[in-house]
């Protein structure tokens, strides 16, 4: 069958290289890793987790949870390797990043039917090309995608990463295992603050140093992963209705509840490091340790990566791009992940599982799948080629507001919720069928 090639092995490259490859195609796979690292990754491994080690929400009744069981029944590799490697997270569904990336890494490397090529590309190969280069595209590839837009500018916006500490660094005798907000099992650790703690803390977080960022506007924050100062400067109370709301956050042994409760997450199997939910930041590493330590809890916290911030970039998907992420103007050349526009791990992979599903069919003479806007994976894919109403296309995670609505009327958010996914799982039956039995 004919080649293809994959520019970049991060959550979206390497489930396209993947899924083309299980079809019987040659797949180039090009990755510049370990070569050339980008300012966000540390790790030689194909799909690295940088922000957080969480896929978020894993019931029906969250628009990523249908997206995780559309990619489960379309047999994806990024969900086989959270499955076999997640950790405790309540209801959301974590993993042990290094873990998930090197089953992915040793999968992709050892198909027959991958070639890695290591090493920063700066042009288009011929034939079919899937661009998955994420939301840190290097400098040398930058002018060949403008060439190919048609534009020079791209979008951009700033993204944060939180910090990992040391799970015996948190001091015990203040915190305790809890669920997140009374849901699921004790699996996070809850740091709990008072009133004068707490407004301590957000006057010291509000006025910190940040490590310098050109171009940094609090404006320019994309709202799902905005930095914890950020927030701490929209108001006083901001950060106790978001990632600090302690609703549902009893002490166990006391009883007692608190202004405002911190939440750690466990980030690899052994449960020896944490991630502090919500504390995306670009704070200087020295102001990271100074605020952060205000927490009682993490006084002595040891730090085992800070919070860092980064430029992400992508492409006005509705003015360039079409349902399936091709380029309008050079169909030959697919976009998948977050330099489409889609935000997020899941939907990044999703992105790539589309581009590569429908590149097959294409390559393979069959009619295009076309997945539709009542299931979550067609629905994103919608978004990213149809944009916002308002013209002002910025970067989405999935969500059941993209989604077609329901016809009947159906009281209660979560039963309604409910019943969206199962139309979008009922959807998907046929499509998986027809591309099974490759019709």
């Amino acid at each position: 069958m004919a080649d293809v090639s994959v520019i970049g092995a991060g959550l979206a490259g390497s489930e396209a290289a993947w899924q083309l490859a299980k079809r019987g195609f040659s797949v180039r796979l090009y990755e510049m890793k370990p070569e050339k690292m980008s300012p966000a990754h540390t790790s030689p491994l194909f799909s690295e987790l940088v922000c957080s080690n969480s896929l978020r929400g894993d019931g029906l009744t969250n628009a990523v949870g249908l997206l995780k069981e559309e990619l489960r029944r379309l047999d994806s590799l990024m969900m086989m390797s959270a499955e076999k490697h997640r950790v405790p997270a309540g209801g959301a569904l974590a993993v042990d990043r290094e873990a998930f990336a090197r089953t992915i890494t040793d999968a992709i490397r050892s198909h027959p039917n991958i070639q890695v090529v290591e090493g920063e590309v700066t042009d288009f190969p011929e034939g079919e090309v899937i661009v998955a280069t994420g939301p840190l595209t290097s400098d040398g590839l930058i002018p060949a995608i403008a060439r190919a837009c048609g534009q020079a500018d791209f979008l951009h916006f700033f993204d944060a990463a939180a910090p990992l500490i040391a799970a015996d660094s948190v001091d015990m005798t203040k915190a305790w295992f809890g669920s997140r907000y009374g849901k699921g099992t004790a699996d996070y650790i809850n740091c709990p603050m008072d009133r004068e703690q707490y407004d301590a803390f957000v006057t010291e977080l509000a006025a910190a140093k940040e490590a310098p960022v050109h171009g940094f506007e609090d404006a320019g924050v994309f709202e799902g992963c905005m930095p914890v100062e950020v927030m701490a400067r929209r108001g006083r109370g901001t950060l106790r209705y978001g990632p600090l709301k302690p609703v549902g956050l009893r002490n166990p042994d006391t009883g007692e509840s608190y202004h405002a409760v911190v939440q750690l997450r466990r980030d690899n199997d052994e449960g020896s490091v944490y991630n502090l939910v919500g504390f995306q930041t670009h704070l200087t590493f020295p102001e990271q340790r100074r605020v952060f330590g205000m927490i009682p809890a993490l006084a002595n916290a040891e730090y085992l990566r800070y919070g860092k911030m980064h430029r992400n970039t992508f492409l006005n998907g509705p003015a360039l791009l079409d349902r399936y992420y091709r380029l309008r103007e050079e169909p030959r050349i697919t976009f998948a992940g977050q330099i489409t526009g889609v935000e997020g791990y899941v939907e990044s992979c999703a992105s790539g599982m589309l581009a590569a599903l429908e590149l097959a069919r294409r390559l393979q003479g069959l009619p295009a799948l076309d997945f539709p806007r009542t299931t979550a994976i067609g629905a994103l894919a919608l978004y990213v080629s149809g944009g916002a109403a308002s013209g002002d296309f910025q970067p989405m995670n999935v969500n059941f507001g993209i989604i077609e609505k329901l016809d009947e009327r159906v009281r209660g958010k979560q039963e309604r919720y409910m019943k969206v996914s199962q139309r979008a799982l009922e959807a998907l039956e046929p499509i998986i069928e027809r591309e099974r039995a490759g019709i």
